[in-house]
């Protein structure tokens, strides 16, 4: 599996730190930056990643900012993407299995690294229900 990975200036190090686990882990990263903590724009790295995932350049994406919002929010106005704030175990399951999440994002500012390698593991271990959600990811697409 592929990877594609951004953040801002708030995420970088915790960037790295996923960038490793993902490696460790087996997986192929695509890191579209920043690689130093000089502010940036997060739209510009949440277009990148949201876009490489929407081309099927990756299979899925990570994006961390200060909050995870703001890239969130970016990333979802790409056709085809499904980003999710995540910011516990549990929730990083359940994008996956009910939301079919393609790009988890991650509050940088508001969470440790224990916390970002649980959400990792729990992500990557979860799969679509499909079912009752499928009708609802259906219906996701802007209107």
């Amino acid at each position: 599996m592929k990877l594609a990975l951004g953040c801002d200036h708030a995420g970088v190090s915790e960037k790295a730190m996923i960038k490793s686990w993902l490696e460790d882990n087996g997986y192929e990263t695509i890191d579209h930056g920043p690689f130093t903590e000089d502010s940036v724009d997060y739209p510009d790295y949440a277009h990148k990643v949201a876009l490489s995932v929407a081309n099927q350049e990756a299979d899925q994406g990570i994006l961390l900012c200060g909050s995870g919002v703001g890239v969130s929010i970016a990333a979802n106005k790409v056709k085809g993407i499904r980003a999710a704030l995540v910011y516990n175990t549990e929730i990083a399951s359940l994008a996956r299995q009910h939301n079919n999440a393609n790009i988890m994002c991650l509050p940088a500012r508001f969470m440790n690294e224990s916390e970002i390698k649980g959400c990792l593991k729990n992500w990557f271990e979860a799969s679509f229900e499909g079912g009752r959600h499928q009708r609802r990811v259906d219906k996701l697409e802007a209107v």
